[in-house]
């Protein structure tokens, strides 16, 4: 039987081979986008050299020649450049978004925890909340808080006074009345919690009874003589903000930082200590704990020990009322609170339902295994739920500290001196270097995003369940 050879298959046309249809698809879009980007910088620059703009980065050492009212550093707009209004504009944005950041990340766990409360109160009110906020736009919010509520506030001449508090002798008949007081609030409070009908009828009167004790405290707590108001105003508040005792550091401000570097130093020292110890010999040891009284409490024990020596640590710069504004003291300028406010309780609101997910998302035999072991609800959210709950709360949660910083920019609608209205407006306005000064903004806000994005991904390794 003769062998017939075979014919290699027929080749088709090259256009129908997908590889090569792949690679000069890509070639087409790469050469479409340099031709864009050929014809856009052209553009620019023959825009730039009809309008005699010089193109560079020369503008940021010309004088500003304008003035900001908030500034974390020194500046002056008769002799202050244009890049000392960057670093001025930057870190007003840095200070939203971290502080921004601290408070959303409580609000949000707080409104989480409390929506899977087994209070009706308290569940159905961060219910609302977060239906509520996180469907009205954020900048609706902004205006809200600026023009509606710290807008009408009394003009500077008619500021109001908010007294402090001093500490006094006390008073021992007012301490029994206050002990009679808090008694009769707990008996109320218990009574009410049995008497409702069933159990949303109790927790209601458990939350009137605790009101009821909260005001109380209120009207007897200054008349037991340790706590008294102070005579006279020590905060103002006006339509231009807050003005508040502003602290000048002399000693401190020379021995606080070195009192922090050793009380870190000294707890890094214990922690790996008690690491060795506890690998060793099973022992627990309180780590946190300690670490936190070695950094705070030399600086504690460094201010008690210049006080002994008659040495002011810190004084006080008080804000006095003239006839038609107020001087000295620590100025908390509206803008900056309707900013912080507008962005913490928005954000929060969507942290509290990434906090409540986490936390479904946890077996519920975790609960049991922790309640069979007698752990209380509270230590078993703490040390069971919430640890497990973080590896699914944190990739979310880095989304959203990433919307809090670059929501910042909105503060451009209420006036706040961030680095968008500072850099990106006024001084874009001014030099007309549209290219330089959109470049720097883009790449800061970029750089932030990196960064944050950098710290969440370690944190989330550390917390993460490692797979044997």
């Amino acid at each position: 039987m003769s062998s017939v050879p075979e014919r290699p298959p027929a080749r088709g046309s090259v256009l129908y081979d997908p590889k090569i249809r792949a690679v000069a698809y890509q070639v087409l879009l790469l050469a479409a986008l340099g031709f864009l980007v050929y014809s856009a910088t052209t553009n620019a620059i023959e825009n730039l050299r009809a309008a005699k703009i010089a193109s560079g980065f020369d503008f940021l050492g010309v004088t500003a020649g304008f003035d900001i009212n908030q500034k974390l550093i020194y500046f002056d707009g008769a002799v202050s450049s244009y890049g000392r209004a960057f670093w001025v504009g930057l870190l007003n944005t840095l200070l939203v978004g971290a502080i921004g950041i601290v408070l959303a990340t409580i609000l949000g766990f707080i409104v989480g925890v409390a929506r899977l409360s087994p209070n009706w109160i308290i569940s159905k009110i961060a219910k609302w909340y977060v239906e509520v906020i996180r469907n009205l736009p954020l900048l609706l919010q902004l205006v809200f808080w600026y023009n509606a509520v710290l807008k009408p506030l009394p003009e500077p001449r008619n500021s109001v006074q908010l007294n402090g508090i001093r500490f006094g002798t006390p008073d021992f008949a007012g301490i029994l009345w206050m002990i009679m007081a808090f008694g009769l609030s707990y008996a109320l409070y218990v009574g009410a919690g049995r008497i409702g009908r069933n159990d949303t009828e109790r927790q209601i009167g458990k939350v009137a009874a605790a009101i009821v004790a909260a005001l109380g405290a209120w009207y007897l707590l200054p008349g037991i003589g340790i706590l008294r108001p102070t005579e006279g105003g020590l905060f103002f508040l006006n339509n231009r903000g807050l003005y508040m005792p502003e602290p000048i550091f002399d000693e401190m401000a020379r021995l606080l930082p070195r009192m922090l570097i050793v009380g870190v130093v000294l707890a890094f020292m214990f922690r790996r200590w008690a690491r060795r110890r506890q690998s060793a010999t099973g022992k627990q040891y309180p780590v946190g704990l300690v670490a936190i009284a070695l950094i705070l409490g030399l600086p504690a024990l460094t201010w008690a020990a210049l006080a002994l020596f008659d040495v002011n640590p810190v004084t006080f710069r008080y804000a006095t009322q003239g006839r038609f504004n107020l001087t000295g003291g620590m100025q908390i300028y509206p803008e900056f609170v309707a900013l912080t406010f507008g962005l913490v309780i928005y954000t929060a609101a969507f942290i509290a339902e990434i906090v409540r997910a986490g936390i479904m998302a946890v077996s519920r035999g975790q609960t049991e295994a922790a309640g069979a072991l007698g752990l209380r609800p509270g230590p078993t959210l703490r040390l069971v739920v919430i640890p497990q709950a973080m590896r699914v709360i944190i990739p979310p949660l880095t989304s959203q500290y990433l919307n809090l910083v670059k929501n910042s920019t909105l503060a451009v609608a209420i006036g706040y001196p961030d680095l968008v209205q500072i850099f990106a407006g006024t001084v874009l306005n001014q030099t007309g270097q549209a290219v330089e000064v959109l470049a720097i903004t883009m790449a800061v806000y970029l750089t932030i995003s990196l960064v944050t994005s950098a710290a969440m991904n370690i944190y989330n390794r550390r917390v993460a369940i490692v797979e044997r």
